[in-house]
């Protein structure tokens, strides 16, 4: 099928936080064939590409003067099954919820603590989308991406992709590998990951007696919804800022004047700080300028009341930012893209 261009179109619909802002050019693709077509129309007429999936890792600053790509792909399959390990393989349009949902339904294990995170299963390994003690990586069986540079098709294993902390090889390379199915090692067995959070506590509210799958899904989905906002009701990307990852020397200053500081200890030595306790203690937990605000129940989670702009989300991220930074010695890194 031809792929299909439209002119000036508004990106709200295609943005969790809700930002009107106008695309040039618009274009939903379906499968590698379109990918392949509107790549090598923008290449023809100049115009750079801007690859978008659920939109809920953007903050939308301005009017894109560029060709807006929507991965509208679909299609989840089976490649193996040896009766304990399945390898199931997702398109990159894949909504990601639904696709969790679809696993679990299989009686496949190892999505569960992903449960409700928004956006595409394409975008999943950009940032190595994590939660609840689990993270892409820790599932990941390989994906097939599009090279821009060369047009070539490329598979990735799990090495190569590089993966960190919400980071990853095509995070640190923006625009160099277009993701257009992602592959994820499953099993029968269940291997619970339930210490993160308040996981094991709701399962115990919950009266669960069985362990399993569907059931820790259903427990985090339950946390989700009381901490983060729907962004159809309200505008907004999840957790804005990541958790930062800091010295022990930093940690004990800051614990000298707030012992109560929460600290996850990593392998190197390090401390992972919560970035939302540090954002709440300076303050800004409910705080709203215009229709830019910080939520009132997660200080992790900046929304638009209505009618915000990008900048006014972004000029309300660098004030906390700033903030965060002069009273604990802490920089707060977006996760969002800005654009």
């Amino acid at each position: 099928m031809t792929v299909q261009w439209q002119e000036q179109v508004s990106l709200k619909p295609y943005n969790t936080f809700g930002i009107d802002v106008k695309a040039r050019y618009f274009s939903q693709v379906q499968d590698d064939q379109q990918v392949r077509q509107a790549l090598g129309q923008a290449q023809q007429r100049g115009l750079p590409v801007l690859v978008i999936g659920g939109g809920s890792n953007l903050l939308l600053t301005r009017d894109i003067n560029a060709l807006v790509l929507h991965m509208a792909s679909r299609g989840r399959r089976v490649l193996s099954d040896d009766g304990e390990r399945i390898v199931v393989e997702a398109e990159a349009g894949e909504p990601w919820h639904a696709f969790v949902q679809w696993t679990l339904a299989q009686g496949y294990c190892g999505l569960e603590n992903l449960s409700l995170i928004p956006g595409t299963v394409g975008a999943a390994p950009m940032q190595n989308v994590g939660a609840y003690g689990v993270e892409i990586k820790d599932v990941f069986a390989g994906l097939t991406a599009l090279d821009r540079e060369t047009g070539e098709l490329r598979d990735f294993s799990l090495a190569e992709c590089a993966f960190g902390y919400r980071d990853s090889l095509f995070k640190r390379n923006p625009g160099r590998w277009l993701i257009l199915r992602v592959r994820f090692a499953l099993t029968r067995t269940l291997h619970a990951h339930l210490d993160y959070g308040p996981v094991r506590q709701r399962l115990s509210e919950q009266g669960v007696t069985e362990l399993t799958a569907q059931a820790i899904s259903d427990a985090i989905c339950s946390i989700r919804r009381e901490k983060l906002p729907d962004p159809v009701e309200l505008g907004n990307a999840g957790s804005f800022f990541k958790n930062p990852v800091v010295t022990a020397d930093r940690v004990e200053r800051i614990r000298a004047q707030y012992p109560a500081v929460v600290v996850y200890p990593q392998a190197d030595g390090q401390v992972k700080l919560a970035a939302g306790w540090l954002i709440e203690q300076a303050g800004w937990k409910g705080h709203r300028e215009g229709d830019a605000g910080v939520h009132r129940l997660q200080s992790l989670v900046l929304v638009n009341y209505g009618q915000a702009s990008g900048a006014q989300m972004h000029a309300l991220a660098r004030k906390i930012q700033a903030d965060i930074f002069e009273r604990f010695g802490v920089e707060l890194e977006m996760e969002p893209n800005l654009y």
